[in-house]
């Protein structure tokens, strides 16, 4: 599942989704399916590979596996 960047055009709210081909996406904020595909931004290369490890973390904390290994994800 690819992960699109989009705009409500109902509440103006910026938000990342996975979206299945199949899926048609709504707001987390107001529930509207009016939305407007945005470019996503490029993460730049991480020098520091404590803090790519950090954000991991992070995005683990709030549900986010998607971009862990199954392996990785035994070990969180």
């Amino acid at each position: 599942m690819p992960l699109y960047a989009y705009s409500c055009n109902d509440c103006q709210a910026e938000f990342e989704l996975l979206v299945r081909s199949s899926d048609t996406p709504e707001c987390p904020a107001c529930g509207s399916a009016k939305l407007t595909q945005q470019v996503s931004r490029i993460c730049n290369e991480i020098k520091y590979p404590a803090i790519a490890r950090s954000w991991r973390r992070a995005a683990a904390a709030e549900g986010n596996l998607s971009n862990f290994s199954k392996a990785e994800r035994g070990k969180l």
